[in-house]
């Protein structure tokens, strides 16, 4: 059942950034093999296709087995490969995710290299001028650094596309959309998230490139709690207590 966008709702500030990170490994911890082979094989075949052909659904696909698993339902890896029945929608929001990445990044790095050769070719006795080259790498030092900033906060709006896709039956546009209303109204606690869950792929990858794929069903899960408290889950109902005996006084 898709739910009309305009009447999904979303609270402010919700986000706890320690709290998701435990709560997420409390979801999974019981399974933690099966999250990590699902996420190892999703971002195996997420890559075979540029421009997030494949990662739309390799996503969709993991948040899917995230949330049966949060409403006590059983998985198996299989289901991972569900995550094909949100192709299209899934599809439009990778693409609406990357391509903006791509804008930033290509004509950066084509200009980049345009400037070394200039600067070599312009270079005197076989040495480049050093204070040409000192402003061309501070230019784009600070050019490159506005540019990650630029990309993390993309990320941190693009936080819950996926999940709304799956939970919510949004269009691809839509879910976008929603994903980047209710980010920016938890901006600070999403992206105090994204460092601690990048700290913890830090540490992973100390342990090569096995160690980040250990340590990203974590920071799924911790999204998929995040989206919880944002928006809550469909089907579920928290913290639910039994209603008090009746009273016959």
């Amino acid at each position: 059942m898709s739910f009309p966008f305009n009447e999904i709702e979303f609270k402010r500030n919700a986000v706890q950034p320690v709290e998701c990170i435990k709560a997420g490994w409390e979801l999974m911890k019981s399974q933690y093999w099966l999250f990590v082979g699902m996420t190892f094989v999703g971002m195996l075949i997420a890559g075979l296709v540029p421009f997030g052909i494949l990662e739309g659904p390799m996503m969709c696909g993991i948040y899917l087995v995230l949330f049966k698993t949060r409403r006590g339902e059983p998985i198996e890896f299989g289901l991972l490969f569900k995550g094909f029945d949100y192709f299209g929608d899934s599809v439009i929001a990778a693409l609406m995710h990357k391509i903006p990445m791509y804008l930033m990044i290509i004509p950066a790095y084509l200009l980049y290299l345009v400037g070394v050769f200039t600067i070599m070719g312009a270079s005197q006795n076989g040495e480049p001028n050093p204070g040409a080259m000192a402003g061309f790498f501070g230019f784009f030092s600070v050019m490159w650094l506005v540019i990650m900033v630029l990309l993390v906060v993309l990320s941190v709006l693009f936080t819950f596309a996926y999940p709304l896709i799956v939970d919510r039956r949004l269009s691809g546009v839509n879910a976008v959309k929603l994903s980047f209303r209710a980010a920016w109204a938890n901006f600070w606690r999403l992206l105090a998230m994204m460092l601690l869950t990048g700290l913890l792929i830090s540490l992973g990858v100390l342990l090569c490139i096995v160690g980040v794929y250990l340590i990203m069903p974590i920071m799924f899960a911790a999204i998929a709690v995040a989206y919880e408290q944002v928006f809550g889950l469909s089907d579920v109902q928290p913290n639910l207590q039994p209603p008090p005996p009746p009273s016959f006084t």
